[in-house]
Parts: structure tokens; C-alpha cells; sequence
């Protein structure tokens, strides 16, 4: 065994450096390049030692995982020469403290327990889409309509309700996502970000393993090594019950919790998206037989002056 083997904090550390070094070119820091054939896509080993003001020998050792205790000036001049954003360079600094433990505890596997409390708060926000994941993304509660959000995640067994595994592997989510490319590079960048700090948390490295085996796409960015996810912002769903709609969301962490957090999906009244999206609450709470066209339903409503349809504006219990 190695002495990367050995270090898992070191080794990640070096991952870190050697994917962070092959995305920047000379031209990014001002260096200037000959004519000849450069076989290291990004800056050469000894470039970032110069820049970052560091002997090319200390420099090896680092990525090697055989030098785990730099000091904070090196970590941060690491930093600058590679164009770190301040997130990057906050996970650096936090590969590095984890490198300079000597023997860190063994991971256990986090409760999967979602709070009375928290459910209460799921409930309350209906008819906006709520659910709770745990720090790998596992689904582990939700309202109505943040289930039925995700067509055919609920035939899938309570434990593997995984929303990576969704996006990854599950044959709706491509059509589901209009960015679809944009939520699976955010997926995995805070998948990533983990594996830096508990790289051998049992509950990631069976999920990533598992996705490694079975999608190219989830190793292609896995190895890109990006740590730079969203907690807020916008999604447009084509989804199959109520048909294409926008909504805001919001990502909250709940403290006290092993890494779970609440992810909220909002947009504003008197709009289509609204109206989605609580004919979404409404059949989520129906629970229809599977195979029924529900999305029927709306349609139905709009092109028969003689259906009462849904009330999209009934309020809720």
C-alpha cells in the first residue's frame, strides 16, 4: 500500500491539484510558452511550484500525498496560482486540514431520520414541492408534490430514492430536465465536494461506486473534479402529468441534521407555472393508478367548456 493508499485526505489533495493544474493554461497566469510540444494539458508541475513560489520538490510530494502538512501561506499561494474561486479555495484549505490529521475517526453511516417536525414543515408548505435528501442526495421525505416532481422516482424501493441516481440512471430524467446537462454537473460537484472531506464516507463511495460502474457521464465529471454546486436558482420541468414549468428553488441546510437538507420549489400566483404546479400537489396527494394519463386531467379542463376540472385555487389543509 501506498502512502496516497494510506492518506485518503492526501490523496484527495492531490487529485484536487492535478485537476485544478490541468485546467489553467500559461496564458491564464501570464507565462509565456515556446513552440514546442507541450504534453501537460494545463501548467507543467514546476510552473505551479514557481508560481505558487514553492520548490518543485515540495510541489511533488504534495500531489504524491507524501507531504500532508502545509501551512496556511502555502495552501493560499496554491490558491492564487491556480485561479481558485473563494468556495475552491475554501474546499482546498479543507483538503488540506483533513491531510494533517493523523488519524481521523472511522465514518459512520448517517441516520437517514427525518424530524417529526421537519415533516410537519413539509406538509405546511403545500402546494409548493418540498423534499428533504441527506448529503448524498438520498430522497428521504417528501410532500406530494415534491415526490410526484420526479415521475417514477416512487416505484423505485424507500432506500435507493436517490436523486443522482435519478438523474443518471433513470430513463425519464434526460426528457424531465430542460438544462439536463447543467443538473447533473451541479450533482456532482457537491457529491464531489464531500468525497474531499469524507472521501471514505460509506454512504458515498456506495453511491459513487455504484454510478462510476453504470454511467459514463457521472465518471466523465467525476474526474473533472468540480466542487462548485447551486443551492438556489431556477428549473424548467417537462414533466409527463402537468407539462412544461418553471419554478424557483431554495436549498436550506437543517441544522442538527447528519447533512440533510430541505429543498424548496416556489413560483409566484396567478401564473401557469402556478397552476402546475398545484395540480402537481393535488395528484401527488390523488396517488392515481400507474399508467393513468393524468395530465388528461388539465387538459381536459381547458378544451371542455362542460368539465368542471380541478380547482387550482382551492385552498389546502
Amino acid at each position: 500500500m501506498n502512502s496516497e493508499q494510506q492518506n485518503g485526505g492526501g490523496s484527495e489533495l492531490g487529485s484536487f491539484l492535478r485537476a485544478r493544474r490541468a485546467r489553467v493554461t500559461p496564458e491564464d497566469v501570464g507565462l509565456t510558452t515556446g513552440s514546442g510540444l507541450r504534453r501537460t494539458p494545463g501548467l507543467r508541475r514546476e510552473e505551479l511550484a514557481t508560481l505558487a513560489g514553492i520548490s518543485i520538490d515540495y510541489y511533488v510530494r504534495l500531489e504524491r500525498g507524501k507531504e500532508t502538512r502545509p501551512s496556511a501561506s502555502v495552501v493560499d499561494s496554491l490558491a492564487r496560482a491556480l485561479l481558485l474561486e473563494d468556495d475552491e479555495l475554501e474546499h482546498l484549505r479543507s483538503l488540506a486540514a483533513r491531510a494533517a490529521r493523523s488519524a481521523p475517526e472511522p465514518p459512520a453511516t448517517p441516520s437517514r431520520t427525518v424530524r417529526p417536525g421537519v415533516k410537519l414543515l413539509l406538509e405546511s408548505l403545500r402546494p409548493h414541492p418540498a423534499h428533504v435528501v441527506s448529503r448524498t442526495n438520498d430522497l428521504l421525505a417528501a410532500n406530494p408534490g415534491g415526490l410526484r416532481l420526479l415521475p417514477g422516482i416512487e416505484d423505485w424501493p424507500a432506500r435507493e430514492r436517490n436523486i443522482a441516481r435519478y438523474l443518471f440512471l433513470h430513463p425519464t430524467s434526460r426528457d424531465l430536465f430542460h438544462d439536463w446537462n447543467t443538473q447533473i454537473r451541479g450533482c456532482v460537484a457537491r457529491l464531489r465536494a464531500l468525497a474531499g472531506t469524507d472521501p471514505d464516507a460509506p454512504d458515498l463511495t456506495h453511491l459513487a461506486g455504484e454510478l462510476l460502474l453504470k454511467s459514463p457521464e457521472f465518471a466523465r465529471l467525476w474526474e473533472r473534479y468540480d466542487i462548485k454546486g447551486h443551492s438556489h436558482g431556477r428549473k424548467t420541468f417537462h414533466h409527463p402529468d402537468v407539462g412544461d414549468l418553471t419554478l424557483g428553488y431554495q436549498s436550506m441546510e437543517l441544522e442538527g441534521t447528519p447533512g440533510q437538507r430541505m429543498v424548496t420549489y416556489y413560483t409566484e400566483p396567478d401564473t401557469a407555472d402556478h397552476d402546475a404546479m398545484v395540480l402537481l400537489d393535488m395528484l401527488g396527494q390523488e396517488q392515481p393508478a400507474k399508467g393513468t394519463p393524468a395530465r388528461n386531467g388539465l387538459a381536459a379542463a381547458k378544451d371542455d367548456p362542460n368539465s368542471p376540472g380541478p380547482d387550482l385555487h382551492r385552498p389546502f389543509s
